[in-house]
Formats: C-alpha cells, sequence, structure tokens
C-alpha cells in the first residue's frame, strides 16, 4: 500500500470521549493535564464535552451524546480528516447499548491511523510525548487504489 503524509500542526485536533464508568477518570485526567489540553483543539461526546467545559474552563466542540450517535460523529470526523488523536476512556466491562459504534469508531482510527488512548496510562504517555509541542507527520494510507476498484466493480 501507497502513503501520503499528513502534517499535523502543533495544536491538535483532539477528541476526548468517556461512557459513564469512566467519565470521572478522564475529568481526573483532563484536570490534571489542563494546561497540555488548553494547547489544542478540543471536541467531545455530549455529557462528556459538557463536564470538560466545566473543568477545563475551555470551549469544546460537542458532538451528540455517544448512544445517540456522537461516536459515529466522531468516526465521520476522523474520515473527514478533521480529528488528529482520541482519548477514549471506555469501560471493558460494562455492555453499552451502542457498542457497534464504539467499535466502529475504534476501527475508523486504525484505518486512518489516528493515536488512540483507551486508558489513562496509555493519555499519560501519548499526552507527555514530545510529539505532542510539535509538528507530526502521519502516514495516512493512500485508498485512491482501492476507491478506484470499487468504483470499476460499480460499473461493471
Amino acid at each position: 500500500m501507497e502513503y501520503k503524509e499528513i502534517v499535523i500542526g502543533e495544536k491538535k485536533k483532539i477528541a476526548l470521549v468517556a461512557h459513564d464508568n469512566k467519565k470521572h477518570d478522564l475529568m481526573e485526567w483532563a484536570r490534571y493535564n489542563k494546561v497540555l489540553l488548553a494547547n489544542h483543539e478540543l471536541y467531545a461526546t455530549g455529557t462528556t464535552g459538557a463536564l470538560l467545559e466545566d473543568v477545563l474552563g475551555v470551549p469544546i466542540t460537542k458532538f451528540q451524546s455517544g448512544p445517540l450517535g456522537g461516536d459515529l460523529e466522531v468516526g465521520a470526523s476522523i474520515a473527514e480528516g478533521n480529528i488528529d488523536f482520541v482519548i477514549f476512556f471506555w469501560d471493558p466491562l460494562e455492555p453499552q447499548p451502542h457498542d457497534p459504534d464504539v467499535k466502529a469508531l475504534l476501527r475508523i482510527a486504525v484505518v486512518w491511523n489516528i493515536p488512540v488512548a483507551c486508558n489513562r496510562a496509555s493519555a499519560d504517555f501519548m499526552i507527555s510525548s514530545s510529539l505532542m509541542s510539535g509538528e507530526y507527520v502521519r502516514l495516512l494510507p493512500d485508498y485512491d487504489e482501492y476507491r478506484q476498484r470499487l468504483s470499476r466493480a460499480k460499473n461493471d
């Protein structure tokens, strides 16, 4: 597969998501990393976004709540090139009514080579990386050949 290079600027577009049982953990983590997060453009699903605005005191672009389609909105924003990084504190022990949407979000992040932190430890490692404060060249799979193959198959 061929790759395209996408330059991500110093100011990252970060999506923050948390299941209900993990919202407290994400709020504590965000409070601890308030100064670092304030340097970036922040997005979040419904309730998580409202809570983060209170904790961080900065505006958050909010999607719908996860069960109402917010996870899919984050995924669509990744596919459109509008999200650079995802922090998703998900609950592996509690069934979610929107579990297929959660899987779709995680899948699309991998498809588009977006870093994803799924717990506090991975979020700590990623946010403290030197790559967070400078430009980063992300290798984006070049799906043009795949799209052309699909187009040819439609026309046959």
